[in-house]
């Protein structure tokens, strides 16, 4: 007797549950961003255009500087990561297109409201202080009704501004459009549609088209997609997963010596830490690393609080000590990072998941009193 074909959920889910490592790397991802945002602590009142010469203020420079010089490419990593774990929930879920947006919403909205009220008040103060906004200069009534809906940075604004981080978020709500558009034929063909996607939002970004950040974001979040494809096509292993990381790893170095392109060798090292990662998760069939999942539940508030905390602080130390050289102190590193990442664990805990619970009460609750006709 032929045995049963495998089901449409089988044959677009991978049989593992939780990517814990991959959860754990968007931490480390998060903490990247605080390195090479740590050099704000060194920016006087001034207007834009500042340069911070990292090498002479921020601690221990010379052993972290791979951080301090590039942890801002962690935003990349966080688009494909983000690629790969959308397509691991929604391609199997036949029913996961109706409630996506609700989803978002109820994940992302709250701490980003909450964080956006909080720096418009913080500017506020710095700038009765100070005559000038501290790092992100437009905060204005036109910027921050583009930040209400995450819309700050689809090509109408004039720079960064409140909480200028969200702006990844805000160019990946086009991603998930551009996801949720296509992912009834994502469904029929992941990789065949996903890699052509990710290949001409990524030319477009070689070619230095308008809206680069916008058209990196969707190509690095497709790329995420197209990596799920071809593990599905059982093509991704640890067996080939590590020498693929490797070669994406020695191409990255090849691309800076060669042709010292900032570009490519993001890509090149975006992919390696995809590959590599997704290794150490393939190869834990037994969820060794469950903890990891946990601890990357903390990456979006992290992510999200680290500059209203150092907005506070510069305050504080501003008001209290009167010089910023406090800042070049090991100690006060460790002290920032580790309220930044207190702050991420409380907020997921006793914030944004609370948030989420309530959004979907609230949503049940108008479906409930306002049924849709037959």
């Amino acid at each position: 007797m032929n045995a049963a074909p495998p089901s449409a959920k089988g044959r677009l889910r991978l049989s593992k549950r939780h990517f814990n490592a991959l959860d754990f790397s968007r931490l480390l991802a998060a903490v990247a961003v605080l390195f090479w945002h740590y050099q704000h602590f060194f920016v006087p009142p001034v207007e834009y255009g500042f340069h911070v010469r990292r090498s002479a203020v921020v601690p221990l420079y010379h052993a972290l500087a791979w951080l301090y010089d590039y942890g801002h490419t962690a935003v990349q990593y966080f688009w494909a990561v983000s690629g790969f774990v959308f397509a691991h929930v929604y391609l199997a879920d036949t029913q996961g297109r109706g409630r996506f947006w609700l989803a978002r919403v109820a994940r992302l909205w709250p701490l980003h409201l909450l964080t956006l009220m909080l720096v418009a008040v913080l500017q506020a103060a710095y700038a009765g202080l100070n005559g000038t906004d501290f790092i992100y200069h437009q905060n204005n009534l036109k910027h921050f009704l583009l930040s209400l809906p995450l819309m700050q940075y689809w090509g109408w604004q004039d720079n960064q501004s409140f909480n200028g981080p969200s702006w990844s978020l805000s160019t990946e709500m086009l991603a998930y459009a551009v996801f949720w558009l296509t992912l009834p034929a994502l469904r029929r063909a992941p990789l065949a549609l996903g890699l052509p996607i990710a290949a001409g939002f990524v030319w477009a970004v070689f070619a230095k088209l308008p809206d680069r950040d916008v058209m990196a974001c969707i190509g690095y979040f497709f790329g995420g997609v197209a990596v799920y494809g071809m593990a599905l096509r059982g093509w991704l292993r640890p067996a080939t997963l590590l020498p693929l990381g490797a070669l994406l790893v020695a191409g990255a170095f090849w691309a800076w010596n060669g042709w010292q392109s900032r570009d490519m060798v993001i890509l090149a090292g975006t992919f390696a830490a995809l590959c590599l990662t997704l290794a150490l998760d393939l190869a834990d069939r037994h969820d060794r690393f469950a903890i990891g999942k946990q601890l990357g539940d903390a990456s979006y508030g992290i992510y999200l609080w680290h500059f209203p905390l150092q907005l506070m602080l510069v305050l504080l130390i501003d008001e209290t000590v009167g010089t910023r050289r406090i800042a070049s102190q090991p100690a006060f590193l460790v002290f920032f990072l580790g309220l930044a990442i207190l702050a991420g664990f409380a907020s997921h805990r006793w914030f944004e998941r609370p948030a989420q619970r309530w959004v979907f009460r609230m949503a049940k609750r108008l479906r409930d009193h306002h049924p849709a006709h037959a």
